[in-house]
């Protein structure tokens, strides 16, 4: 992701709903970014594969974001100190509620590379696992390697998910977010006038 020049950093926290212990990140990004950009991001610090292929649907529930505005809408348009939660949905068959809230309003420093994560807890749940009531089915099978199922849900998890306790901020990497600029746009456009 680009770094966004701007002279305020936002710093949210973005925790799963309805999950104990809690599983969350705390991030900071330039007041300046899209709820695109800011789905990106949240995408990049939990951890879910969206981030990368746009894999399911999301949405901000916070009655004027949708998916047809949210790159044109800056996150400064909606968050403030006074007006600082909105909650964000990932995966409308899981079904991944997530509370997120502006903590703070920093000044940017120099030098640094926005978004970034600065804290969070816990890994991320896996992808199509089911849902919290799927994720929770999940870690009791693997916590129990005499389990009938955990063979199958080790091969299914590919190496990956080895400790839901384990979280690194340091290994949240934030990448180019899936936007087409305005000259793929029109580009897009061309092409369909001419077809």
């Amino acid at each position: 992701m680009a770094a966004a020049t701007s002279n305020n950093i936002y710093e949210f926290k973005i925790a799963l709903t309805r999950i104990k212990p809690p599983i969350w990140r705390r991030i900071q990004v330039a007041e300046n970014i899209s709820f695109w950009e800011l789905h990106i991001a949240i995408q990049h610090a939990m951890g879910w594969s969206s981030c990368d292929y746009d894999y399911h649907l999301h949405e901000f529930n916070n009655g004027s974001i949708n998916e047809n505005n949210e790159k044109g809408v800056k996150i400064s348009d909606y968050f403030s100190l006074s007006n600082n939660k909105s909650t964000y949905v990932y995966d409308f068959g899981d079904y991944w509620e997530h509370t997120v809230v502006l903590e703070k309003i920093l000044p940017a420093v120099d030098g640094v590379q926005y978004p970034k994560c600065i804290a969070g807890k816990r890994a991320c749940p896996p992808e199509d696992c089911g849902g919290i009531g799927g994720y929770e089915v999940l870690l009791e099978i693997i916590a129990n390697p005499n389990h009938e199922e955990y063979k199958g849900r080790m091969e299914w998890l590919e190496g990956e998910f080895a400790d839901p306790e384990h979280f690194d901020p340091s290994s949240v990497k934030f990448t180019t977010p899936l936007v087409q600029s305005d000259s793929d746009d029109q580009l897009e456009d061309d092409q369909s006038d001419s077809d």
